[in-house]
C-alpha cells in the first residue's frame, strides 16, 4: 500500500532531452515499489524563471504566482528523487534555480539521486556536485545513488527507456534507501526511552 509521496524531478529543461524517458521509467519503478504514491514532475513544464523573489527563500513570503505553485507542489511530497543531467561536469542550471527557490519545503526530506550522461560517468560527478546544496536546504540524500552512462544506447527508437537487470536492481536500490530515509528508526533492543 502506497503511503508516502514522491515525486521524481525530470532536471532537464530540453525538449528532446534523454533524461525524460529515463524519469518516466523511474516513475514506473516507483510505482511497483510499493512504498510510494509517485508523481513525474517535469523541470521543463514546471517553466520556472530565473529566482525573481525579493525576499530570501527562507522567509516564505512569496511575491509571485510561479513560487507560489512550486512551493504548493515540493511542500505536497514526502521525498524526491531527481533525475538529472550532467552538463560540462555538473549538475543543470534548472535543478539549482528549482531548489534556491524554496527552502522550508525541502527540510528533512529524503532525496534519491539518479544521474545520466552520453559518456562514461552516467553524470556522477553532478551528483557530487549537488550534495553540498542538497545539505545546505536540509534535504536528506539517500546513500544509495544511480548513475546512467550511455544513455542514448538505452533508448528504443520511440525514446523509451530500456533498463538492464543491472540498472533495475540499481534503481530499485535507490529506491529502497529513500524508502528507509522516511521509515522512522527503531529504538535499538535494549535502549531505554527517557
Amino acid at each position: 500500500m502506497a503511503t508516502h509521496r514522491l515525486h521524481i524531478v525530470s532536471a532537464s529543461t530540453r525538449p528532446t532531452s534523454a533524461g525524460c524517458p529515463l524519469a518516466h521509467w523511474v516513475t514506473e519503478r516507483a510505482r511497483v515499489h510499493g512504498e510510494f504514491e509517485p508523481t513525474l514532475i517535469d523541470l521543463g513544464e514546471v517553466a520556472l524563471p530565473f529566482l525573481d523573489e525579493p525576499e530570501h527563500p527562507s522567509e516564505g513570503r512569496y511575491l509571485h504566482q510561479h513560487t507560489k505553485n512550486w512551493s504548493a507542489t515540493v511542500g505536497a511530497a514526502d521525498s524526491f528523487v531527481f533525475v538529472m543531467p550532467m552538463y560540462n561536469g555538473g549538475f543543470s542550471a534548472p535543478l539549482k534555480n528549482a531548489i534556491d527557490f524554496l527552502h522550508q519545503e525541502w527540510q528533512g526530506k529524503p532525496v534519491g539521486l539518479i544521474s545520466y550522461s552520453a559518456g562514461t560517468s552516467g553524470g556522477a560527478p553532478a551528483v557530487e556536485m549537488l550534495r553540498p546544496v542538497l545539505d545546505r536546504v536540509g534535504l536528506r540524500p539517500a546513500p544509495r545513488s544511480l548513475s546512467v552512462p550511455g544513455i542514448e544506447d538505452h533508448l528504443t527508437p520511440d525514446r523509451r527507456f530500456r533498463a538492464t537487470p543491472a540498472l533495475t536492481g540499481d534503481a530499485d536500490a535507490v529506491l529502497d534507501a529513500v524508502a528507509t530515509l522516511l521509515t522512522p528508526p527503531r529504538p535499538r533492543a535494549g535502549a531505554t526511552r527517557s
